[in-house]
């Protein structure tokens, strides 16, 4: 689907948004939104879809000229497209790596040029179908034996030890991933990496590791493939997992659900990135933590954009646009629509100078 085509569906969904509670614009930018008008195009993470329905309505509410286009073709697509200057703005549930960085630095006119926002956080959530399985508990290196095919049916010993009591069935398992490059992914086996041990032997990547199994595009692919079989299991952004089995995973001695709270907790405890630019503020998640209440196969997801564009119409709009985002208002619609986890207020207090920087270079 080409971003023209998927931007406009996105943007049809968002009409009854619109029409019934867009909330008022303020917070960066939100005051001077309602004098811009043109289009941008922006592209990438299907986790951030239903929180960009949300923050494009509550825009547009105040600025009816503006149209904002998001394709949600994947993390790995829209950084891509962004670092090729084929749009505005980029979704990303990874920050920037070491290759994509000085691509982006090299677009947006040096370190500084390159803004990278925090600007959705959710859990992400380990969702199986499993008949007769309401409630089902993982250690780390469970879920690791499982996505790594090496725990192959319901009944396995290590899922037993950690559901005590519970009735597992001898049904295979059938483990589903993400056939495209995605941040999700990426999220989820960092945290393999950091907290399953020797049971996860692969590296951290946006590509899916593992051989065998079932993949499935997008976000919503692999809800559609776990919702529609039997005895599978796969991760999603938890605001997505709707009528699906959700697994509490094993933090220190206790185990967590995906909640926007517990998910929060993790971030508000982990470093900022050194390194890349008074503007950017990609974090170093505390992926191993056993901290109680804390849940940490979290997603952060990024708004990634340039300091400085070449013309002054795109410089409002991405302004004003990731004001708005970045609001009180727009979390509190993100919150609504999605489930995420709104950003504290000393993270918008350090946000926001980046974006009012936002200018245009002649």
């Amino acid at each position: 689907m080409g971003l023209a085509t998927s931007g406009a569906l996105l943007l049809a969904g968002c009409g009854a948004a619109n029409e019934t509670a867009a909330p008022p614009a303020s917070g960066a930018g939100g005051e001077a939104a309602a004098s811009v008008s043109g289009t941008i195009s922006g592209a990438g993470a299907s986790s951030q879809q239903a929180a960009m329905e949300a923050w494009i309505a509550g825009f547009t509410a105040v600025s009816p000229d503006a149209t904002i286009n998001y394709d949600p073709s994947g993390s790995g697509a829209g950084r891509d497209q962004f670092t090729g200057g084929g749009v505005a703005f980029a979704g990303s549930d990874a920050a920037l790596d070491e290759e994509e960085l000085p691509l982006a630095q090299e677009r947006c006119g040096g370190p500084d040029g390159v803004i990278e926002l925090p600007v959705y956080i959710s859990p992400i959530a380990v969702i199986y179908k499993l008949d007769g399985v309401a409630e089902l508990n993982l250690a780390p290196a469970t879920v690791a034996g499982i996505f790594n095919r090496q725990i192959t049916t319901w009944n396995d010993p290590a899922i037993a030890a950690d559901n005590p009591g519970v009735t597992l069935p001898a049904t295979p398992i059938t483990p589903v991933n993400r056939s495209d490059e995605s941040g999700t992914t990426e999220n989820f086996t960092e945290y393999l990496v950091a907290a399953a041990g020797p049971a996860w032997p692969h590296e951290a990547d946006g590509a899916w590791p593992v051989q065998g199994g079932e993949a499935a595009q997008g976000t919503s692919g692999v809800v559609g493939a776990v919702g529609g079989g039997q005895g599978t299991i796969g991760y999603a952004d938890a605001s997505q997992a709707k009528g699906l089995g959700v697994a509490k995973i094993k933090v220190g001695s206790e185990f967590v659900a995906p909640t926007a709270e517990a998910a929060a907790a993790v971030v508000a405890a982990s470093p900022r990135l050194e390194g890349r630019g008074a503007n950017n503020f990609a974090i170093e998640l505390a992926r191993d933590t056993t901290e109680a209440g804390n849940y940490p196969i979290v997603l952060v997801s990024y708004a990634i954009a340039c300091a400085t564009y070449p013309d002054q119409a795109t410089a409002d709009l991405v302004k004003g646009f990731l004001g708005y985002v970045i609001s009180e208002d727009g979390q509190q619609a993100a919150a609504g629509a999605a489930g995420s986890a709104p950003i504290t207020a000393e993270q918008r207090a350090e946000y926001e100078p980046a974006v009012e920087a936002i200018s245009a270079s002649s």
